[in-house]
C-alpha cells in the first residue's frame, strides 16, 4: 500500500492577515503526507499554471479546499483556479478521469453563527444548501464529498476554541479513507 498522500490548497485573499486560515495552515503544514499549496502565494496574478496543478492534483489522493467561506462562495482565487484547473477531458467530460475516486475534503470558516445558516436565520439557507455548487463540482469531477470542516462564528472563536478546531482538522487529515488502498 502507497502512502495516502493529501493536497492542501489554501484560498485566502491575504494568508498573513488572517488569523483562522492561517492558524489551520500552520496545524497541518508539518504533517509528513500532507503538502500544503498556498494558491494567491503561488498565484498573486492570478494566472494559474494549470499543468503544475493537474500534476499536484494527480499526486494526491485527498484535496482540501481551505477557505473564509465569502458572499456565500468561494474566495476568487480558488474559483479562478477551479475554472483553470478543472478542465473539460482532465477533470470531466471525455478522457476526464484523473480526479475519478479521489476526496474531496472542505475546510472553511463563516463570520455568521451555525443558526444563522437556516431556513429562518440570517442567510435564509443552510450550509447544506449553500455548498450545493461545490457538491455538484465534486460530483461532475468524480470526487468523494467528504463531511465539511466547518468553523462558524469565526471572526470570535477564542485561542483555546481555534486550537481545538485545529486539532479536529489535524485529526481529519490524518485519517486515511477507507478507499485510499486502491
Amino acid at each position: 500500500m502507497t502512502l495516502h498522500r493529501t493536497l492542501v490548497l489554501v484560498a485566502h485573499p491575504d494568508l498573513g492577515s488572517s488569523r483562522i486560515t492561517a492558524h489551520l495552515t500552520a496545524a497541518v503544514k508539518d504533517m509528513e503526507h500532507v503538502t500544503v499549496h498556498d494558491l494567491s502565494a503561488a498565484y498573486p496574478d492570478r494566472r494559474i499554471d494549470a499543468a503544475r496543478e493537474q500534476e499536484l492534483l494527480r499526486g494526491h489522493d485527498t484535496i482540501v479546499w481551505a477557505f473564509p467561506w465569502h458572499w456565500y462562495s468561494v474566495p476568487g482565487v480558488l474559483k479562478e483556479w477551479m475554472d483553470q484547473v478543472l478542465t473539460y477531458g482532465f477533470a470531466y467530460g471525455t478522457g476526464g478521469d484523473a480526479l475519478h475516486g479521489k476526496r474531496l475534503q472542505l475546510a472553511l470558516s463563516t463570520g455568521g453563527p451555525e443558526s444563522s445558516y437556516a431556513p429562518s436565520g440570517h442567510n435564509r439557507f443552510t450550509m447544506d444548501e449553500l455548498l450545493r455548487p461545490l457538491h455538484a463540482t465534486a460530483h461532475l469531477c468524480g470526487l468523494d464529498m467528504a463531511e465539511p470542516l466547518i468553523l462558524h462564528s469565526a471572526h470570535g472563536a477564542d485561542a483555546d476554541e481555534l486550537d481545538r478546531h485545529a486539532a479536529r482538522y489535524r485529526e481529519l487529515l490524518s485519517a486515511v479513507p477507507a478507499a485510499a488502498g486502491r
